[in-house]
């Protein structure tokens, strides 16, 4: 059995979803979770990250966990984890880890403690997530206007299930053991064409408008810890050479190459009509 922490998220429902398709024995954990919420035949748990304990009835019989940045106790997880007998562990980190240690911390701290584990671990260092663009739907469907911040700057974001797929494939084969991948999409793309991306998904004139610094710290404050704003904006108005850079470890691990955002914005089209 394979435990999904996170499994109402982006890439944990995906992630779901590619294994129960698989045959795979799924128990799909999350704090809030209905058995609406993923594929016929997936056991579903409600259990916080932040209470490890509450994970000790996920874990029964499981071989191997995707694990998620979370909450503050990763030793006390795995410690579980270990006990229950599970084997292996997947880590969904950042990308950020590698290239702003100082600003990725947290996830630093879980990678370090998945490494000191005596599990065998893998962890995928995804970049932006073009689910990220999520956050146009509402401004679209509405205004069919698009708002961000330093429109030509480009990066390869990453479809969440290709990120899916490639931890679908880490738990299930052998090979991986003490890998890190970077997970990135096939090209760079600027806030403007992933817009032009939207309006051609779903056949409409999508307007952009190019926020300043200050706009978007203001609308990202709202809801991340200032730390995170910092770090996100910098980021996304002046990536380092190795946050732009196109990783090929999505086609390695998968054999095919990551799919780009185009198609990730054609495939959910729905949310922006």
């Amino acid at each position: 059995m394979i435990v999904v922490t996170g499994a109402t998220g982006n890439v944990g429902r995906a992630l779901v979803r590619i294994l129960a398709g698989s045959g795979e024995a799924v128990t799909a954990v999350a704090r809030r979770i209905a058995q609406t919420d993923v594929p016929d035949g997936v056991r579903t748990v409600a259990a916080d990250l932040g209470e490890p304990e509450s994970l000790v009835p996920t874990l029964k019989g499981a071989k191997a966990l995707f694990l998620l940045v979370a909450e503050e106790d990763p030793v006390g997880i795995l410690e579980r984890a270990a006990a229950a007998g599970v084997t292996k562990v997947v880590l969904l980190s950042s990308q950020g880890v590698g290239t702003r240690p100082g600003v990725y911390a947290h996830a630093a701290g879980f990678e370090a403690a998945v490494a000191a584990s005596g599990l065998a671990h893998t962890v995928l260092r995804s970049g932006g997530l073009a689910s990220n663009t999520l956050a146009w739907a509402e401004p679209v469907r509405l205004h069919r206007t698009a708002a961000a911040p330093f429109a030509g700057v480009g990066l390869p974001f990453v479809d969440p299930d290709d990120v899916a797929a490639v931890a679908a494939a880490v738990l299930r084969e052998d090979g991986h053991d003490g890998a890190t991948y970077v997970l990135t999409g096939p090209e760079a793309t600027t806030p403007r064409q992933r817009a032009a991306a939207v309006a051609e998904a779903i056949g409409e004139p999508v307007t952009f408008v190019e926020q300043s610094r200050e706009e978007a710290h203001a609308q990202m404050a709202r809801f991340l810890p200032a730390p995170v704003v910092e770090g996100t904006l910098a980021i996304l108005g002046e990536p380092t050479a190795e946050e732009q850079r196109i990783s090929g470890d999505v086609e390695r691990v998968l054999g095919r190459a990551a799919a780009p955002f185009g198609a990730w914005a054609a495939r959910n089209s729905g949310a922006f009509r």
